[in-house]
């Protein structure tokens, strides 16, 4: 298990307190041997503190400039928000800035999903395709719905809008889809499996909790909790497609797959340990070498991964898709990550990447240490029409009398 991210939240203006408390976080986990891989900051969202997109590219720059210099390498600017609709066109510019740069799209809250913000992040997603190498500028933008403040993850990370001056917020972002496959390589059944995960979830994250706290309390900064999203990297030791195989699924793709995930998001749910951001599996397809793998041979599809996102996850993670697909067809995608995250009353995110000169089935290589060899995905998706554009619509579950 490595610590991903050590995420901290403030207002611009606090970027040398924020700073510090990375830093004494950073240096408390590694004295007690825990490896941190990156350290982040995100920010409000961006459409609270500008007014136009030269601010905005303005305050793009100027983070990222100054991250690096106070020990911080990523930068959240947070999401574009539908009472903002034009906000979501500045997207591509922001993230045209510098490459340290992260930003988000509101697509679903809780007023409902609304329909220009789908379609406003699907064509964000469609502009950023051909700005860098193998579609990569999509790695720095995800559509959210139901996505609250204080998530460590990025691209979803952001700070609470109206956080007061001064104030620090601090989370970890934990890579340990190991856990998953140590706890059940050699488990004698599902009960033992299960509490094998648990066990190593709430010993872990114990000790992680008591670190960060104590170090954080030295700067009077909050500690906000631990997102267990049991991210993988591309390697079969630290794979969640790995894990689940190991609990007897031939492989993933195949029937039984949607019930190993669902029974992997239960251990998490049973686990005792501070809380914040998704705590659900996170299945990013270029990032696991297992689930790259079930993609190529065509096992995995994208509806197999919305499937899973109903009984766990995180929604749509790097997924590479064709290189002409288009923003309506990413739009009748995200309606259907909306969708759910609305019916289930859970956050979800897409990180989609059109790769440019690419078709489904093409071979994929990255010179990326994160990401695993695939191939590009096949879509089946259509423009949406009809009752799909206009005002914004909810589909929360109504409880019956």
């Amino acid at each position: 298990m490595r610590v991903r991210s050590v995420t901290v939240f403030s207002r611009p203006g606090d970027l040398k307190a924020a700073a510090k408390v990375a830093a004494t976080v950073r240096l408390a986990l590694e004295a007690a041997e825990e490896t941190v891989q990156t350290v982040r900051w995100a920010l409000p969202p961006f459409p609270r503190l500008v007014e136009t997109e030269a601010e905005a590219r303005a305050l793009a720059r100027r983070v990222a400039a100054a991250a690096p210099e106070h020990g911080i390498d990523y930068v959240s600017l947070g999401p574009a928000l539908p009472e903002r609709p034009e906000t979501y066109r500045w997207v591509p510019g922001l993230l045209a800035e510098a490459a340290n740069v992260f930003c988000s799209g509101v697509m679903a809250d809780d007023e409902g999903i609304e329909p220009q913000a789908v379609q406003a992040c699907a064509e964000a997603v469609a502009a950023l395709a051909p700005l860098e190498a193998n579609g990569f500028a999509n790695l720095r933008f995800a559509a959210l719905a139901s996505v609250p403040a204080g998530t460590p993850f990025f691209p979803a990370a952001y700070a609470p809008p109206l956080l007061p001056r001064g104030q620090v917020l601090v989370a970890l972002a934990l890579e340990a889809a190991d856990l998953a496959v140590q706890a059940f390589g050699g488990a004698a059944d599902a009960p033992a499996a299960r509490a094998a995960l648990v066990g190593q979830l709430e010993g872990r994250g114990r000790r992680l909790a008591a670190l960060v706290s104590a170090a954080a309390k030295t700067h009077g900064a909050h500690f906000l909790g631990l997102d267990f999203s049991l991210a993988p990297f591309p390697d079969e030791a630290v794979s969640l497609g790995a894990a689940l195989e190991r609990l007897g699924v031939p492989a993933v793709g195949t029937h039984g797959s949607l019930a190993a995930a669902a029974f992997l998001a239960d251990a998490l749910d049973r686990a005792a340990f501070p809380r914040t951001g998704f705590n659900g599996l996170m299945l990013p397809v270029l990032e696991d070498s297992v689930l790259a793998a079930r993609a190529a041979e065509g096992l995995l599809t994208l509806k197999d991964l919305l499937a899973y996102s109903a009984v766990c996850g995180t929604g749509l993670d790097t997924v590479p898709l064709p290189g002409d697909t288009t923003a309506a067809q990413i739009a009748a995608v995200l309606w259907d990550v909306a969708a759910l995250s609305r019916r289930l009353r859970k956050p979800l995110t897409a990180r989609l990447m059109p790769v440019p000169g690419k078709q489904a089935g093409d071979a994929l290589t990255f010179d990326f240490p994160y990401f695993a060899r695939g191939r590009v995905m096949a879509l089946q998706a259509a423009p949406l029409g009809g009752v799909w554009q206009g005002k914004a619509v909810d589909l929360r579950p109504r409880l019956q009398a």
